[in-house]
């Protein structure tokens, strides 16, 4: 890892193009503005159109010359995902980012019928980057998938039995397993990747604890004003920003020597201010049997098959 690596260290992107997931605020706004600063086209792929569209004016305020786009993409619908792909503009595609993700909720499922956490940060982007893997392939080297994982991921490993968590719902640990599938998907996509001798990298990232809407949405969402306002103050006073939070995404996107099933994030855990490292994973993280069970569990349950690496 380069030492004191910042975003003014992202090579030039001019004539790349980007997709990042959830790019209306946090992480995902953060990483989708510093590589439209480095000159990349970016496509904010966003659940909701007016924060979406008010992303995209905000990046070119801040970012004057950024070539940004909204396109509506929600991930708790593999209709929408099929939907994104097949509006995808015919230019190359060199990044795909898989930020988007939501934390903690009580039970809900997609629309699709999954639960809702493993639906949206693991089912809707295997989707997601299997139909857009054509189009990456196409770019040759230097495309990468980087996926956003979390150091929660340690509480939790995948249940093959009970992916859906049906038997008895614990929601951080169901966030803590979607956390780790993020982890598995990134290990047998790079496997696949090395085996098939394409230049594709298949990588993942963590933010640590950064300070973004994510922790405070459960609160939200179930009208819990003091659990809101506690996430609030851990965000404001123990949390490092968002543009932090993103170096190692952007890094793991970007920096040079950016190996396959790479795991990026910042010094232990965020909890100190430095440049992106290589980060600790759980050992079952790098099992390539409970990664294959996934993978092949993810296939059924949305549809998606890699051709181009089967």
């Amino acid at each position: 890892m380069m030492k004191g690596w910042n975003a003014s260290d992202i090579p030039d992107q001019t004539g790349r193009t980007a997709v990042v997931t959830g790019a209306n605020s946090g992480l995902g706004y953060a990483t989708a503005r510093e590589l439209a600063r480095r000159g990349a086209q970016v496509v904010l792929a966003c659940r909701d159109a007016g924060r979406g569209k008010d992303a995209e004016e905000r990046i070119r305020a801040e970012a004057p010359g950024a070539v940004v786009r909204f396109a509506p993409l929600d991930l708790a619908d593999l209709a929408s995902v099929r939907a994104f792909a097949a509006d995808f503009p015919g230019e190359r595609l060199d990044l795909l980012i898989n930020n988007a993700g939501v934390m903690a909720l009580p039970y809900r499922r997609t629309a699709d019928g999954f639960e809702m956490q493993f639906g949206v940060n693991h089912l809707g982007h295997f989707a997601l980057t299997g139909r857009l893997l054509p189009r990456l392939l196409e770019a040759g080297a230097g495309a990468r998938v980087v996926t956003v994982s979390s150091f929660m991921h340690l509480l939790g490993t995948v249940d093959p039995a009970d992916l859906s968590m049906q038997r008895k719902y614990r929601r951080w640990v169901a966030y803590a397993r979607s956390k780790s599938a993020n982890l598995l998907f990134t290990h047998e996509l790079a496997h696949r990747l090395s085996t098939a001798g394409v230049p594709l990298v298949a990588a993942a990232a963590h933010p640590g604890y950064a300070a973004t809407n994510l922790m405070s949405a459960a609160p939200k969402m179930e009208g819990h004003r003091a659990k809101e306002r506690f996430m609030e103050i851990g965000n404001r006073y123990f949390a490092q920003p968002a543009e932090r939070g993103a170096l190692p995404t952007l890094y793991a996107a970007t920096a040079p020597g950016v190996r396959q099933d790479d795991y990026v994030g910042p010094p232990l855990q965020g909890l100190r201010p430095g440049s992106p490292v290589r980060a600790a994973r759980a050992k079952w993280t790098l099992s390539d049997k409970a990664a294959r069970q996934l993978w092949a569990a993810s296939e059924q349950l949305t549809g998606v098959r890699y051709a181009a690496l089967a």
